[in-house]
């Protein structure tokens, strides 16, 4: 009974924040950062605190939904219990959301090995990138079958030190920047009047895939202290620091660092204005930065999504080994996870994949709102916060949907082919499956 408690203790509130805090805070801030800066200027931090409260609105759903059901399948299986009767439905919702946990994995260590030998003659080799970001997948692979325990103390050390490593470059640079206070209200003012309150907020729906990663924690249920307490204060707490964090960074960048730049470079450009400041010790301290914040954005994915993926599985929808637990680690799903973010890497195309990613976990989160309010009185949920929700999540998929298709159309049809193959792989499941009994 003693070993029984202490492994479904073995995850914290420092734990758990950081597992969050680790899937959000990885290199999309930076990206984000070149194409809001390059639509509404210095109104950027303002897109990303309005990109917090979107997705406070979708934690609001998932909190609840956690609680109620307390199930480590997660987004897949919120929707199956709620919905027991559409099973190609939650069959698909597994399929999307896997398959955009995979396309994060293989982007954050695709941006892992980029910034790990940007300053070095390497830099440019695509090969050697892409075996560095494929070997680091597999080192953090090891990590997570090894230990949850062992897991959660390197998560703890990883998101704090890249927390305050970030925090102190982004005030560095706001202390020493080219442009004082007075000039960057200035061209808030400016801003303010050259953009439409649409274009702020589809900005803010593009940022609000900055916050994805804080459902992780809902994944890691089984191996959770005091869940009731814990799910809620981790998730609301790691929303809460993932703005601060990204405002700091922001006015960091927009203080030191020409637009230019920023839109040009995008997650390089911070690098490049500390090593204007500070030299080569700036440059070295964004890297070190970087590489701790993309490492523990792998960690904590692989951690999560394996959970689902393995409850998934041993509902029918996946290959059956996908199933397989040792010591409550799913260890096949932990490496079969490994593999499919390995193959990515090494076929290419990996902003077009984070777009899809993105879009999905925007779409999800609407979807797990929807089911909330369905069930709204079972899990003690406003009506109005549900209500709201679901408009806010709503109004931001379409607005995020409205900018893809208006500037990057060839790509919103690959992706629509994507959900295709996808979609037919669900179904292949869903009919292998039909005498399978899903309980809600």
């Amino acid at each position: 009974m003693g070993q029984h408690r202490k492994r479904h203790k073995s995850l914290g509130l420092a734990e758990l924040v950081a597992i969050a805090l680790g899937g959000m805070v990885g290199g999309g801030i930076f990206t984000i950062l070149g194409v809001s800066v390059s639509m509404i200027g210095n109104l950027t931090p303002v897109a990303i605190i309005i990109g917090g409260f979107i997705a406070a609105l979708a934690a609001y759903s998932y909190v609840k939904l956690g609680l109620y059901y307390k199930d480590e399948g997660a987004t897949y299986a919120f929707y199956k219990k709620t919905f027991p009767n559409s099973r190609f439905s939650a069959s698909a919702i597994g399929w999307f959301i896997i398959f955009g946990y995979i396309s994060t994995l293989a982007l954050y260590a695709y941006t892992f090995s980029s910034y790990a030998i940007s300053s070095t003659a390497y830099a440019d080799t695509v090969w050697i990138r892409k075996a560095i970001a494929i070997g680091v997948i597999g080192v953090f692979t090891l990590i997570n079958v090894w230990s949850v325990n062992g897991m959660g103390k390197i998560e703890d050390l990883m998101v704090y030190t890249k927390l305050v490593l970030l925090t102190i470059i982004s005030f560095v640079l706001i202390q020493n920047g080219t442009t004082d206070f007075r000039t960057f209200m200035e061209h808030i003012v400016i801003d303010a009047e050259n953009s439409s309150v649409l274009t702020i907020l589809i900005v803010s729906s593009i940022t609000f895939v900055a916050y994805e990663g804080f459902q992780l924690v809902i994944n890691a249920v089984s191996e959770m202290a005091h869940p009731e307490k814990n799910i809620p204060r981790a998730i609301y707490t790691a929303i809460a620091l993932a703005v601060l964090i990204y405002v700091v960074i922001a006015l960091g960048a927009l203080f030191a660092i020409p637009k230019d730049d920023l839109i040009n470079n995008k997650e390089y450009a911070l690098a490049a204005g500390a090593g204007n400041i500070l030299g080569t010790l700036g440059t070295n301290l964004v890297i070190i930065g970087a590489v701790l914040a993309t490492s523990s954005a792998i960690s904590g994915t692989v951690f999560g999504s394996s959970r689902q993926l393995s409850v998934i599985a041993k509902d029918g929808y996946f290959p059956s080994w996908l199933a397989s637990r040792k010591n409550n680690i799913p260890q096949n799903a932990i490496i079969g996870m490994a593999i499919m973010a390995s193959i990515l890497i090494f076929l290419g195309g990996l902003e077009l994949i984070l777009e899809f990613g993105s879009i999905t976990f925007l779409l999800v989160s609407l979807l797990m709102a929807v089911a909330n309010f369905k069930i709204r009185d079972k899990t003690n949920s406003s009506k109005f916060l549900t209500a709201f929700s679901v408009i806010g999540l709503g109004v931001g998929g379409l607005l995020i949907l409205y900018y893809e298709f208006t500037t990057k159309w060839e790509e919103m049809l690959i992706i629509i082919f994507l959900y295709l193959i996808l979609g037919s792989g669900a179904w292949i499941y869903t009919r292998k499956n039909k005498t399978n009994k899903i309980h809600p």
